[in-house]
Formats: structure tokens, sequence, C-alpha cells
């Protein structure tokens, strides 16, 4: 046998780490190539890490919890090699000399300490949040490398368990002190838990989702915007013919797929609105590309309707079908996570008449579509019950002004109110 790495892999065109929720395998377990060895949590999609080779498992390096960044040393293998390898390798091994022996020492001490400086985002991010300083920790991950569970005892437990040695030292690598005030961060040890109370560890999609949601409101200069839109036709018609959708096509023809419809008709018209913020320059994103956000119990996915703007409205409600099918179903893949340009999030669905989003990092905007009212609106100075609908528009105003936000909300409201039996077509 021989030992190779496997790292961690791509899994999305924007994604650069991953989180390991749960191990599939354990130290000793024999594994075919393409067989799953870990489920990994990225801030696009779960999803599940397969073996790069056939053999057995000889290093689990990673940690569960521990966040890896792409490319790097997940665990090792034993790969399967013919036994005469094998016992050459063994017997080359047993020739080795004490000098060979002392190098190999010596080299690992070199690499323990190398290893020790080096920090994964997420040990960075949370020792800045806590005002801590790595040098006081002893790590336990591999080569003394230290893992977010190290910070995490090291909060809860202090100092006293800190090597003294690393004491002593100055430190390499400062950590900047964190002004705890210009940060929503609070310390995580500030809180104690009381008789009776509950403490849910967070990980998996909801570390995933809080990490994303901070930094959008950390970076993204939020603005709000909500127009009040006439739904009544558009629901006539869609009701008259959604029992018949239903029977002929075996999915729901729902409002949403009329809400996706004419935001992506709308998106082509003020291509402002699809576009991420990329520090020194704005992208403005040729292809539309709709995220729509789908719950899972306590978990949120951002599954993606591509080309949203070249289809049907039968062909966007079979997508939001299947999409949202997927996701509660745990088959979300990369593929069906990436590329989003612009967020539409069915807040309807909760019985919210209005709220403001967090804008879907990096994009420009996500707009909330609110439920549908039905209540007594004045038309030609009398009252009727009309079906009426909030759009809540967040925008990034770095990239956004209220001009070009105001007539892009005042084009899917026309849109919207224009659509009747007359002018609509699901094909």
């Amino acid at each position: 046998m021989s030992v190779e790495k496997i790292n961690m892999p791509q899994l999305g065109e924007s994604v650069t780490e991953g989180t390991i929720n749960t191990w599939l395998v354990a130290v000793g377990d024999k594994v075919n190539k393409y067989d799953p060895i870990a489920e990994v949590m990225t801030d696009k999609v779960n999803a599940e890490v397969p073996s790069s080779f056939s053999g057995v498992i000889k290093e689990l390096i990673a940690e569960e919890g521990e966040t890896v960044e792409v490319g790097q040393l997940m665990c090792y293998i034993d790969t399967e090699e013919s036994s005469s390898a094998s016992e050459s390798k063994s017997s080359e091994d047993s020739t080795k000399t004490n000098d060979n022996i002392e190098n190999d020492t010596n080299s690992k001490e070199d690499g323990n300490k190398s290893m020790k400086k080096r920090y994964s985002p997420a040990v960075l991010r949370l020792a800045q949040e806590n005002d801590i300083d790595l040098t006081m920790i002893d790590g336990s991950g591999r080569a003394g490398r230290i893992t977010r569970k190290d910070v995490e005892k090291f909060m809860k437990e202090g100092t006293k368990n800190a090597p003294k040695e690393e004491q002593k030292e100055p430190s390499h690598q400062t950590i900047p002190k964190v002004n705890q005030s210009e940060t929503p961060s609070v310390r995580s040890n500030s809180i104690a838990s009381e008789k009776g109370d509950k403490e849910i560890p967070v990980k998996g999609v909801r570390k995933a989702i809080a990490d994303n949601m901070v930094r959008s409101k950390q970076e993204i200069p939020h603005a709000w915007m909500q127009v009040e839109v006439d739904v009544t036709n558009m629901m006539k018609y869609r009701n008259s013919i959604k029992d018949k959708f239903k029977s002929d096509e075996g999915y729901s023809l729902t409002p949403f797929a009329f809400f996706i419809k004419a935001v992506s008709q709308a998106l082509r018209e003020y291509p402002e609105l699809n576009s991420a913020w990329a520090g020194d320059k704005i992208i403005q994103k040729k292809d539309i590309h709709l995220s729509i956000a789908v719950a899972k119990e306590n978990e949120l996915f951002v599954p993606v309707i591509r080309h949203a703007d070249e289809k049907t409205i039968k062909a966007v409600a079979r997508d939001i079908y299947e999409l949202a099918n997927k996701a509660r179903n745990g088959k979300l893949s990369s593929e069906d996570m990436q590329g989003g340009t612009f967020t539409v999030n069915n807040t309807g669905t909760f019985g919210s008449v209005s709220s403001m989003g967090v804008i879907n990092h990096p994009q420009a905007a996500i707009l909330q579509v609110e439920s549908i009212v039905r209540k007594p609106v004045i038309i030609d100075d009398m009252f009727a019950a009309r079906d009426m609908v909030n759009l809540s528009l967040s925008l990034d105003h770095r990239i956004l002004d209220g001009l070009v936000c105001g007539r892009f909300l005042a084009r899917v409201k026309e849109i919207l109110e224009g659509m009747n039996v007359d002018t609509v077509s699901l094909y």
C-alpha cells in the first residue's frame, strides 16, 4: 500500500472552504473509490465528499465541526497496490538508519512548529471576534495545529490550560483586537446556561447561515424599499386553471411562479440589480439566475433557477417544485446552488406582510414576496375587494441607488398588474 492524501474538493464556483458535518468513515475502514467519506457543509450546499482512491482510511486529519479550506488535507488513505510493493516498502523501512530517523524527527518537530502557526479562517475569525491570543492555546490538531474546538475550549476554560512554553514565546502572527461595540458578535461564554435551559450547538447549516448573514450585514450597507401591488387579475387567472394544471403536469402552479417571471423580465430591463460587488469594480451579470429560499425545518437552502428570464411560467413552476423537493429530501447538488445573481424570497408562505431581507452575499439585492391579502381598495371612488401584495426590496447601497430600484419595483408592479387571462401565456 501507499499513503495518499484526500483534500477538500471544490464544491462550488465561489466556495473557498467547507465544514465537516460528519465523518462517514473511521480509521481502519475499507472504502472504494467514489464512496462517500464525509458530509460537508458550505454556505452554498450540503454535499458528500467521495473518496479519491480505493483503500483503507489511515488517519482523519480534520475534525467534525472543523472548517477546511479547498485543497486542504482532510485525511490519509492507504491505497491498494500489489503486496510485493508493500513488502518492498516494509523491507526498506526496516533498513532505515538511526541518522535518518533522527532527521525525520527533527523534520517533524519543525513541521509541528510551522503547523502551529497556520490558522484556518474559522479559527482566525473566532479569535478576532473574542479577542483571543492564539499563541496562548495548545493545538490538538495534526502537528499541533489549533482547531476551532481548541479555541472554543480555551474560551470555556480560560487560560489555565495554556502551555507555559507558548506563553513565553513572542507572537509570530498577531491577531488584531476587535472592538466588541463594532461587531454584532458576542463572546460565546458571556451567557451562562441555567437549570432547565437547552443548549443547541451552532454547527452545520445553521453555522453557515449565521456566518453568511453576519458577513452580509457587516460588509453590505443595506437600504430598503417597498411597493404594494394589485394582483387580483393574476390570481383570478391562476385560480381558474390551477386544478387542471396540477392534473395535467403533476405539480402545482403557485403564484410564486408568476412573481419569478415578472422579476426576471424586469431584471432584463434593469440589469443594474443583477450585479455583484467585487471590491474595486461592480460586476453586472449577463445571465439571470434567480436564487430562491427553501426552508427545511431549521435549515435554509438557496437553490437557483437558471436563465429564469428565458423560461415560461410552466417551466419556472416546474423548477420551483423540483428544487424545493430536492432541498427537503437532502438531494440538492452543488450545481443546484451555484451562480445565483438575484434572490427572490417567498416570505408570504409564512404569513408575512412586510419584512426586510438580508442580502445573499455577494448579490446586489433580495426581493421579499409577502402574503397576498384580500382587502378593500378604492377604485374609481368606490371600494372593491382586491388581492394585494407587498414587495419588499433590500439593496446594496454601494451598487444601487433609490432611483433605479424605484424604477425596477415600479416595472415589476406594472408587469404583475398587467397579468390576466388575455396576457399570460404558460407555455
